[in-house]
């Protein structure tokens, strides 16, 4: 059985005593029978770290250099993330494609990097309104998938999560039904399957959108959804808490 991760994403929120104290409320009630990972913005990578302490929550960064060292002024690699404590880090995040213009070839080169570094990529795949209302998600989902399978193979996707975000559903209060994100949960794990039936078997799949307490438990109630990515409501604890129990809820 996949055991259930709840990832919260801190975006570029907070201050530095508002993550202690966050981190260390979520590492002193996060249940224990499911993965709980916090990723905060880089400057309080530390501070989160020390505040969780060996409990068991994990430490991730939301973004990565495709490069190990040299001359990339402002860019974290993925070695010096490892050295901060970080297990984790994502990798595609739909504002990182949006609004930065990275390309689905660069968020492979990243996903690489990132497992040479020795971290775990958490993939972010997800399509827009107007893909999705023009039945695209299948295209876009696969033209974001390709390049990683060309650039890590799908035994890359064995040492990797992925969580899809659709993009529509992303800080507009608007969450797609457990139904509709059931059904794209169960199409990625259907295309990696295409590739290896273990890999696709074994891989975590987690959603992104919108998740609050009073939904996460339908969420994680589908068949093919392992837990989520959680943005804003990860950033107030008995919240995020809520939601990590409602995983537990579901093995």
């Amino acid at each position: 059985m996949r055991r259930p991760m709840v990832a919260g994403n801190w975006k570029m929120n907070g201050r530095r005593g508002m993550a202690a104290e966050l981190a260390a409320a979520v590492a002193e009630s996060a249940p224990r029978d499911i993965d709980v990972l916090l990723c905060p913005p880089f400057p309080y990578l530390s501070t989160v770290v020390d505040a969780v302490g060996d409990v068991g929550v994990t430490v991730g960064a939301q973004n990565l250099c495709a490069h190990s060292d040299g001359a990339f002024t402002g860019e974290v690699s993925g070695e010096m993330l490892a050295e901060s404590g970080c297990t984790h880090v994502l990798v595609g995040h739909s504002e990182r494609r949006s609004l930065f213009g990275e390309t689905s070839a660069q968020v492979a080169s990243k996903f690489r990097r990132a497992q040479d570094a020795g971290l775990v990529p958490i993939l972010c795949l997800g399509e827009t309104l107007d893909e999705r209302e023009a039945g695209r998600t299948s295209e876009v989902l696969d033209g974001q998938l390709q390049p990683v399978f060309d650039e890590a193979g799908v035994e890359g996707l064995a040492r990797a999560v992925i969580a899809y975000e659709p993009v529509w559903a992303i800080g507009t209060g608007r969450s797609a039904t457990p139904e509709q994100a059931q059904e794209t949960h169960a199409w990625l794990r259907a295309r990696v399957s295409r590739e290896s039936p273990e890999v696709a078997a074994g891989l975590l799949l987690l959603y992104g959108g919108s998740v609050k307490a009073d939904n996460a438990a339908s969420l994680f109630g589908q068949a093919d959804i392992d837990g989520g990515l959680i943005g804003g409501a990860s950033l107030e604890a008995d919240s995020f808490l809520a939601i990590c129990k409602a995983a537990t809820a579901q093995q």
